[in-house]
């Protein structure tokens, strides 16, 4: 499936129109331009009075996936228990932390107060409710079954959010202590050896060959120290922006990702699990296979993944079977697709689909303790070979003086 261009210089975009009925309505809109976000709220019946850029200071930018995955939560206990859905929002909004999530709340509120669809409102905000929740929530709404809808929507997001913080825990750590390393590594060859360099110069003798190269490599820093910095700070800030906004650097990278030893089996298996609960949760929804295989590419989180499910979604429309379609991807392990099949043969997709995604999120629970106790081992001996090597180079004329002076 071919990228669209115009996708890395998306904004967002807060709107103010009349519907046909000529009440007035607001959201939220991530687009291209605003000639963009007029046209496809006029294909909504939507007549735009204001489309006005977000500024990057807005409350918008502070409504995290995790306060989301909370509030659905929350919504969905309270319709369990019988609380109306206006109430529960008011009880939500009017007791959470975050203004921007009670703004956010009082907003789609006020929209359903005034005729709306819940499922019509949450899609005014694209940037926190994706189409998937919304197409979930619409569901239920058809069915009679919002309260169930939204407790297994609740449980998926709780889940995805307990795998994305399990692969940030597993990075965070040989993360930190290689910055650390680096900060311990720039002081010392900035302030310490230069001390030692000054003490050697009265010996008058012939300093040891690792003593030199480490005066030689402090030189370099303390010369250069604020190129080093600008240069590290301006790769690191070049590189990310990159990735955040350009879609062939991201699917060169989710690529890479897949096959870096160790960490790539992680991102793997997290990744399966995110498309088979994100399967499983929209099949037992009753949401058409290829309608919800659009919802699965987007949370799959990876590109390579997000083109297969593209492709299995392109086979599927034309007769294909799920099993057949996913077996020509290439991406997914025996397991998935005999699990798959029996799932297909036995009319039960939704569960086996289910069972997949337990195992795979316990396989990534296994994997994040698994690399922490691989990691801990390696970093000690870098740190030790590292630290431990600028101290013996430091030290090995003060040794070969003791050894002169004794002789």
């Amino acid at each position: 499936m071919a990228a669209n261009p115009k996708a890395s210089k998306e904004v967002i975009y807060t709107w103010v129109g009349k519907d046909k009925k000529g009440k007035i309505v607001k959201g939220e809109m991530k687009a291209s331009g605003e000639s963009f976000v007029s046209a496809t709220l006029r294909r909504q019946g939507v007549t735009v009075t204001k489309v006005k850029k977000q500024s990057g200071f807005a409350n918008t930018g502070k409504v995290t996936d995790k306060d989301i995955t909370l509030f659905t939560r929350q919504l969905a206990t309270m319709m369990k228990s019988g609380v109306p859905l206006l109430q529960s929002f008011d009880i939500v909004g009017k007791g959470h932390s975050n203004p921007a999530v009670a703004k956010l709340l009082g907003d789609i509120k006020s929209d359903v107060e005034t005729g709306s669809s819940l499922s019509a409102a949450f899609r005014k905000y694209p940037l926190y409710f994706d189409a998937l929740f919304c197409n979930l929530i619409s569901a239920g709404e058809q069915a009679g079954i919002l309260d169930t809808l939204l407790d297994r929507l609740a449980t998926y997001k709780e889940k995805i959010q307990a795998i994305k913080s399990k692969i940030k825990s597993a990075l965070f750590y040989p993360v930190s202590i290689i910055v650390v390393a680096f900060i311990i590594t720039a002081v010392i060859m900035i302030f310490v050896v230069p001390a030692f360099k000054e003490l050697f110069s009265s010996f008058g003798a012939d300093l040891p060959g690792p003593t030199l190269v480490v005066m030689a490599i402090s030189e370099f820093f303390v010369n250069w120290w604020w190129a080093i910095f600008g240069s590290i700070g301006f790769g690191l800030w070049f590189f990310f922006y990159t990735w955040k906004r350009s879609l062939s650097m991201q699917a060169t990278m989710d690529r890479l990702m897949l096959k870096v030893p160790v960490f790539g089996d992680l991102v793997r298996k997290a990744t399966i699990a995110r498309f088979a609960r994100t399967m499983a949760t929209m099949f037992s929804a009753g949401v058409p296979l290829v309608e919800a295989l659009d919802s699965v590419a987007g949370a799959s989180g990876n590109r390579v993944y997000y083109d297969a499910t593209k492709r299995i979604q392109s086979e599927i429309s034309t007769g294909t079977s799920l099993t057949v379609a996913m077996q020509n991807a290439e991406v997914f392990p025996n397991m998935v697709l005999q699990m798959t099949a029996i799932g297909e043969e036995s009319g039960a997709l939704d569960s086996m689909l289910g069972k997949v995604a337990d195992f795979y999120e316990g396989e990534v629970d296994d994997a994040v303790e698994a690399l922490s106790s691989l990691m801990e081992p390696i970093i000690m001996v870098v740190l030790g070979v590292l630290i431990g090597g600028l101290v013996v180079a430091l030290y090995l004329p003060i040794f070969k003086l003791g050894q002169v002076v004794s002789g």
